[in-house]
Order: C-alpha cells, then sequence, then structure tokens
C-alpha cells in the first residue's frame, strides 16, 4: 500500500521490487483503491453481506 509511512520503501529499488515481488497487478494499491471497497460495504447495497472476506491486495492472495 502506498502510503507516507511506505513512500520510502517504494522509493529504493531493491526494496521496491521485494515489495512488488508477491503482488501480480506489479504495483502498490493507494488508500483512495481501498476506499471504494470499504465505502460499498459500509453502505445499504451490502446489507445482505454477512461473513465475507473482500480481497482488496492486488492479487497478492493469488500469487501465495
Amino acid at each position: 500500500m502506498l502510503t507516507d509511512m511506505t513512500r520510502q520503501v517504494f522509493a529504493d529499488p531493491a526494496q521496491r521490487a521485494e515489495a512488488l515481488r508477491p503482488i501480480p497487478l506489479g504495483r502498490p494499491g493507494t488508500p483512495e483503491e481501498i476506499a471504494g471497497p470499504v465505502a460499498f460495504l459500509a453502505s445499504d447495497l451490502a446489507s445482505f453481506i454477512y461473513g465475507e472476506v473482500l480481497c482488496v491486495n492486488g492479487g497478492a492472495v493469488m500469487s501465495g
């Protein structure tokens, strides 16, 4: 996740490569990309969703 706290990690090419290795999408996510799913889950549109996991991680869970 690219935030002010992680910006230095992604600025260093070696650390960036290591951090992105398990992410098939090939780039860090942003807080804005998390906001949409969070807003959906907090909305009435998700009122019938119960006990589900919504992975918003660029596919990292798929890569093992």
